[in-house]
């Protein structure tokens, strides 16, 4: 059975445990994921004749396996099969494997190497059976593993990769697919780290194109060599050394080499960017700061932008993340961005969200570049995404509905209120070519205005009713329901009680008609997807399936009233990550098949415990719901009564408990022990109250221990029928339980319960403004009045006067 994303993931990361507390996280990903690019390699490309990957003989992941246990492993890794794999593929700074300050030595080493070896040979890791044509899950693996490490490496070691969520944006907006694209489109990230932003760029080209990097780190230029071959782009040219000091991609001394598309996410504000620049005339020898003036020395992030700049063909275009400070800093760099923006090769920037990226905490932006066409631009279009984000753990993350607004909005221009606008050249011009976002952008809520006279004389403001326009756009006559005249004009009062108002809501005609319109449209929708996904055949591809269900789905939603298509989207999203893409996967591997298997697990003693079985395609649930729901029923009748006997006895025993109660001061009650104490009371005639309690507790305990007896019988009973039954499912049926029970059931729970966010949303501001005003300052001073009186009469009877 093929193995799936989310089980892949956590055995690649249980490997890093081996390697847990003897390094840093920095320093012990490159071990792991040299451990699974040998592996991969070894079982895709080994014996295959004109391999774009060489692996020589005895230097394969099973040469590494013979080498489990030997005093000598660490060094053996290191000659037989790092050096061979290096030298026939050009790869270098490869980790040294026989390092005891990072690895230990002795028996720990021998050890620790043997126990990380043996994780990949999981059968389950079988990477040349695993893998769905056009899914690079070995790929997407990797990405895992990266994004793990530089959560864990610390605030200055973690950059080495770019946020997959924000790479996807940058591969888009730069405008880059398959229709523009050959094998000779050109792609550079002169700052490239891991590689996984130029690999997101291919992705979204669909097709073979040039990819080309530059990394500083020697250790960093290593793991983007092998991302480049895991991600099936072995061709990749990739390149260590310092890209300012040193650009290694060049026509002659003189001149860079120019590329279609330049991506990068530099080091934010390097202050040794200047380190081996030479600079005279206020240029250097590549002619980067020619027309715009030098960076200021310890401030590079113009460096890199203009090097990306000067990278790009004539019709070039490309994307930098650079922090905030870039789109407002004066001095020099604001005489910089105004030539930039004079010249019109800003095309946008979008702001994103604080705390996004590994490493620092600080706001970005993307700076859009375009050389292609800057004769029409007639200003810049900006994007302030910065309060669309979740929190993931102790960093922020974009989820997919935030990716896919950011990239619709940018692609199509869109004039979305407090998000994004095209601001002309001239407004630029008149703000001395400051491109802080709040300056043309104001993303904030408005204020919510406190009204003085509705505090004085009560009512609630007609302009805050007014402002709930969208609703009574929908539901006009449920305005009067809710509110009727108060005897002042601009102001209206509740006509139901605040605890009514939800119900009023969610009851009303109109509210249900909508929601009714509603699940029709969802039910439209579905149909269409059910369809779809009951005709997927073994080989299919994953991701082109949940790219082409959620934009089917996000259009479907466009334009609906109180309904945000994007969070109806991103339900789907959610669901795909968590179940859905799991699924996926075996069906592409396995086809329509529900085999379930034994669940087998080791003792302390090493010894084999079966702890019963599971189906992950059509789990046990869906067969009991669908085939033997009246078993369900009669067992769950019976764990409810025996909750309920439970609950009998805990309430005697409660009551009972006390110091001087039948059952006080003992440690424990239990049926043993009250048969103790009865006897103890047999011939005690002044007993007959305690007697009865435990008399009591006993036959509530044969009850229970009855109805448990019984519960466990049928259930084990249900368990073999449900077991028996895959046996008997035909092709048809297994479609039913996964599409019809378990997907769709899911994602039509998630969707359906956007109507009920609207009514509590709707019903939370009505609420809050009949509470803001319910008590106006007469009636506070009469409150005053009487609670005042209540005091004077209470000191008066203690005898003080008042």
């Amino acid at each position: 059975m093929a193995i799936k994303k989310s089980e892949l993931y956590s055995s690649l990361w249980a490997s890093c445990d081996e390697l847990r507390g003897g390094m840093d996280a920095s320093q012990y990903k490159d071990y792991v994921l040299v451990l699974l690019f040998i592996k991969y390699i070894s079982d895709k490309y080994a014996g295959v004749p004109f391999a774009p990957i060489t692996i020589p003989a005895g230097a394969s992941f099973r040469d590494m396996v013979a080498l489990k246990g030997k005093p000598t492993i660490g060094d053996d890794i290191n000659k037989k099969i790092i050096a061979p794999l290096a030298s026939a593929n050009k790869l270098s700074d490869m980790p040294d494997f026989n390092d005891v300050t990072k690895l230990g030595s002795g028996k720990e080493m021998i050890d620790r190497l043997t126990n990380l070896i043996s994780i990949f040979e999981n059968k389950s890791l079988d990477f040349s059976k695993n893998r769905a044509e056009g899914d690079d899950i070995l790929g997407d693996a990797y990405e895992y593993l990266m994004r793990h490490f530089a959560t864990e490496s610390g605030k200055s070691k973690g950059q080495f990769y770019t946020p997959a969520e924000v790479s996807r944006i940058m591969s888009q907006v730069i405008g880059i697919d398959r229709d523009n694209t050959t094998a000779a489109t050109t792609v550079y990230d002169p700052t490239c780290g891991s590689g996984s932003l130029l690999l997101k760029v291919a992705e979204a080209a669909e097709k073979d194109i040039s990819l080309y990097g530059q990394e500083k780190d020697s250790a960093t230029a290593g793991l983007a060599r092998m991302n480049m071959i895991l991600h099936n782009n072995p061709t990749a040219e990739i390149k260590q050394g310092n890209t300012l000091a040193n650009p290694l991609f060049k026509q002659d001394e003189h001149t860079l080499t120019t590329f279609d598309y330049v991506v990068a996410n530099p080091p934010f504000s390097d202050k040794s960017w200047s380190n081996g620049v030479a600079i005279s005339n206020g240029n250097d020898k590549f002619s980067r700061f020619k027309e715009y003036g030098v960076p200021p020395a310890k401030n590079g992030d113009y460096a890199y932008l203009l090097h990306i700049v000067r990278s790009l063909k004539s019709k070039g275009k490309g994307a930098c993340i650079l922090p905030h400070g870039v789109l407002f800093r004066g001095n020099a760099e604001a005489e910089i961005r105004k030539s930039l923006v004079e010249k019109g090769f800003i095309k946008g920037i979008i702001g994103l969200p604080a705390n996004l990226f590994y490493g620092t905490g600080i706001p970005a932006c993307i700076v859009v570049i375009d050389k292609e066409n800057t004769g029409v631009r007639k200003g810049i279009f900006m994007i302030d995404a910065s309060r669309g984000y979740i929190k993931d753990g102790n960093k922020n993350r974009l989820r997919s509905r935030d990716i896919h607004q950011i990239v619709d909005t940018f692609k199509q221009q869109l004039d979305v209120e407090k998000y994004a606008r095209l601001v002309s050249y001239a407004e630029i011009e008149q703000n001395d070519y400051n491109l802080n976002l709040p300056r043309y952008i104001d993303s904030q809520e408005p204020e919510d205005i406190q009204d003085i006279e509705a505090h004085l004389l009560g009512g609630i403001p007609q302009r805050d009713v007014a402002a709930l326009g969208t609703y009574w756009a929908v539901c006009p006559a449920l305005k009067d329901e809710l509110f009727g005249d108060c005897g002042r004009d601009q102001y209206c009062q509740l006509k139901v009680g605040k605890e009514a108002i939800k119900q009023a809501i969610y009851e009303h005609a109109e509210f249900k008609s909508f929601t009714d319109d509603m699940n029709a449209h969802f039910s439209r929708w579905k149909t269409t997807a059910t369809i779809e996904l009951k005709e997927l055949q073994p080989g299919f591809t994953p991701k082109a399936l949940i790219i082409g269900l959620s934009e089917s789905l996000l259009q479907h939603y466009a334009g609906l009233p109180l309904i945000d298509a994007y969070d109806i989207y991103q339900h789907l999203m959610d669901y795909w990550e968590t179940v859905m893409q799991d699924d996926c996967y075996l069906l592409a591997a396995d086809g329509w098949t529900a085999e379930p298997y034994r669940i087998i697990q080791f003792n302390k003693k090493g010894k084999e415990v079966d702890k019963g079985w599971a189906c992950d395609l059509a789990p046990k649930g869906l067969i009991v719901n669908r085939y033997f729901s009246n078993d369900q029923k009669t067992l769950d009748a019976l764990i409810a009564q025996a909750e309920a006997l439970t609950g009998q006895m805990g309430e005697l025993e409660k009551e009972h408990s006390t110091e001087d109660g039948y059952f006080g001061g003992w440690d424990k009650v239990s049926k043993v022990q009250v048969q103790a104490r009865l006897k103890e009371l047999k011939h005690d005639p002044d007993a007959a109250e305690e007697r009865q309690v435990l008399q009591e507790y006993l036959e509530l305990s044969a009850k229970l221990s009855a109805v448990n007896v019984k519960a466990k019988t049928a259930a084990a009973v249900l368990d073999d029928q449900a077991y028996g039954h895959y046996k008997t499912l035909t092709t048809d049926e297994i479609k039913t339980l996964v599409v019809d029970d378990k997907w769709l059931a899911a994602i039509t729970q998630a969707v359906q319960g956007e109507t009920e966010r609207i009514s509590q949303r709707l019903a939370n501001r009505i609420k809050e403004l009949a509470e803001r005003y319910e008590t106006p300052l007469p009636v506070q001073r009469q409150s005053v009045v009487a609670l005042e009186d209540k005091v004077k009469t209470h000191l008066e009877k203690m005898g003080f006067a008042w």
